[in-house]
């Protein structure tokens, strides 16, 4: 899908969590495909740089949003929809990962993860349904394998990813069934080489006992497998947000190299 005439040639894109990993490979595939493409993340500076890398964007098109601030979500696409009229493609990739036993998980932690994967998700949708209802659009979200199957030590993270899972799917039902020409998906990876990564601090303790990162992501993917790169998991965005799936709402597609088998 990424040869040939661009397939999402002047459709107006909104991608969340684009200062880096999944985000920022999603914003800039999709301008690729020619898609004019505004690169959001509570980090500006990382927004604004991926911005300026999207090549075929005619100027860095960039917003601070904290995906948990329902005002922040209503001034960013009042602004798109101010210049374009429209928003045809909402990929929403912003997200945030903890890592500790049950017991060990304080409230405010637990309500931090949920607040941004949650709520951040159900923004997202609300005001992607509510923008997109009379010109029509398609909406991705990113979900995670571990959503499907339980990570021991993430159990808010699995939580609020298993809980967008059932957000897509009623999203997906409800525009169908009211007539609205929206279609909204979910790609759920499983491990991915991201920045996210580096803030664990059993990650730091792989890096340090492997003597590097690629060493340490080896010994979490295990003999059989191996970490995505955010562009693998950017394709499978593409594809769902394309005119190749026009065809299918409401799915979960996991990325995720046979993880769940």
């Amino acid at each position: 899908m990424t040869s040939g005439t661009p397939v999402l040639a002047g459709r107006v894109a909104l991608v969340t969590g684009a200062a880096s990993g999944i985000g920022a490979a999603v914003a800039r595939l999709l301008a690729g495909q020619g898609a004019i493409v505004y690169c959001a993340d509570i980090n500006e500076v990382g927004a604004r740089t991926t911005a300026r890398s999207v090549a075929a964007s005619p100027a860095p098109l960039s917003l601070r949003l904290d995906v948990r601030d329902e005002a922040a979500w209503a001034a960013a696409l009042t602004a798109i929809q101010g210049t374009h009229g429209r928003l045809d493609v909402l990929v929403h990739c912003a997200g945030i990962s903890a890592a500790s036993p049950l017991p060990e998980t304080t409230l405010d932690e637990w309500r931090r993860v949920l607040a941004v994967n949650l709520d951040g998700a159900f923004l997202a949708v609300a005001h992607g349904m509510r923008v997109m209802r009379q010109s029509g659009g398609a909406i991705v979200l990113l979900g995670s394998a571990s959503g499907i199957r339980a990570a021991a030590g993430a159990a808010a993270y699995s939580t609020s990813k298993a809980a967008v899972r059932m957000l897509v799917q009623v999203a997906a039902k409800e525009c169908r069934e009211g007539g609205l020409p929206i279609r909204i998906n979910l790609v759920s990876p499983a491990g991915v080489r991201t920045p996210m990564w580096r803030e664990m601090p059993f990650f730091q303790e792989l890096v340090a006992r492997h003597g590097s990162e690629d060493a340490a992501f080896a010994a979490l993917a295990g003999p059989n497998g191996r970490f995505a790169e955010p562009e693998e998991i950017a394709q499978a965005v593409l594809f769902l947000v394309s005119d190749a799936a026009r065809h299918i709402t409401g799915i979960e597609v996991p990325v995720d190299g046979g993880y769940l088998l």
